[in-house]
Formats: C-alpha cells, sequence, structure tokens
C-alpha cells in the first residue's frame, strides 16, 4: 500500500473529480452571442418589427443601433410605454448614433421617441432566450 508525502499514486477521488471535469468539458455547447445591426446610413428605419421576424434571439446578443442622432434616438421601455409609445421618467435613454445594446432574457422593447416616429412604426420588440 502506497503511504506517506509525494506518493506518485492520485486518490480514487481525484481521478473521479478530473474524469467528471473532462467529461463536462468535452460536452460543452459553444454559444457565442450573435450582433445585430439595426438601421444604418439611413438610419434606423420604420416598421423595424418586420426586420426581427424570422430571427431567433438569445440572452446577450447584442444590437447596434445605427442612426442619426440629430434625427433619432433608442429609448429602452417596458411592455406597457412601448405599446403606448411614450417615454416613462428615469428611462434610458440612448443619443449617440452608434448604440451597442446586450439583450437581457425574456421582453426587450425600444422606441424611437421623437415626434411621431414610433407612432409611425420606429420601434422594435424582441424576445431573447
Amino acid at each position: 500500500m502506497w503511504k506517506g508525502r509525494g506518493s506518485a499514486v492520485p486518490k480514487i477521488s481525484t481521478i473521479v473529480v478530473v474524469v467528471a471535469l473532462l467529461y463536462m468539458v468535452a460536452n460543452l455547447e459553444c454559444v457565442q452571442a450573435a450582433t445585430y445591426t439595426v438601421g444604418g446610413t439611413g438610419g434606423w428605419r420604420f416598421n423595424v418589427n418586420k426586420w426581427s421576424k424570422g430571427k431567433h434571439f438569445r440572452v446577450g446578443d447584442v444590437l447596434i443601433f445605427k442612426y442619426s442622432p440629430k434625427l433619432h434616438n433608442v429609448v429602452v421601455v417596458d411592455k406597457k410605454n412601448y405599446a403606448k409609445c411614450k417615454t416613462p421618467p428615469r428611462a434610458k435613454v440612448y443619443r449617440s448614433g452608434k448604440n451597442k445594446i446586450t439583450l437581457v432574457k425574456g421582453l426587450n422593447n425600444f422606441i424611437c421617441n421623437m415626434p411621431g416616429h414610433c407612432e409611425s412604426g420606429m420601434k422594435i420588440s424582441i424576445i431573447a432566450h
């Protein structure tokens, strides 16, 4: 029987842990966040919800909103304010013209609160899984 310090024979519990870790690493699904651009040279567009149809969004995916900051903005809103095209107090308003927003789990709603824009369809609602 092996005894003492410095024994070259590992304990059974150590072997089990190493094998379990190797199994977990070998079976990990490699997932990388996707990046989607909303808008472009002409800014983010009216009826942008049509753009999101058929896409499958995940938590951690990034939306890059590109637009003219003189003409548009991006406001993060809840479901109620999305439906009413309203900007609630203390809402996060992006104004740079190139905003990177990471999707959170569940509903992610964005509107442009420039007069008449949201009402004309410049809003997007995305569910991230």
